[in-house]
């Protein structure tokens, strides 16, 4: 739960600073509406799941980079679902796209090194 705690104060933050580059580049799709569902109403990680990667989907078929802080969000829904591998693989492609989040990347997956 702590981790979540800190998601919700960073995650705002990341978009942020994000949003005030040329976001024709990237692909939001249902994304901040799915965050906010998540955090304000159902929690279901499942759900979001589905709905993160459907906006991973239609990023690729748009030929767009999906959104600032998606695939760190995805990473986060796996890791609580307890598929860490999957989570890994999703902070790994938040520093591919994102450099500038390695830090926080690193960051959760030290958390998560030793199991969820």
């Amino acid at each position: 739960m702590e981790l979540r705690k800190i998601t919700l104060a960073v995650l705002p933050l990341m978009l942020a600073a994000c949003a005030a580059k040329n976001t024709t580049q990237y692909h939001w799709g249902e994304y901040q509406a799915a965050l906010y569902s998540y955090y304000k109403h159902d929690g279901s990680a499942d759900k979001q799941i589905e709905m993160l990667n459907k906006v991973l989907e239609e990023s690729k078929a748009k030929n767009k980079i999906p959104a600032p802080g998606l695939h760190a969000q995805l990473g986060m829904l796996y890791a609580e679902s307890g598929r860490r591998d999957r989570a890994f693989e999703q902070f790994s492609a938040e520093k591919l796209a994102y450099p500038e989040s390695a830090h926080y990347m690193d960051f959760l997956m030290r958390n998560h090194k030793g199991g969820v």
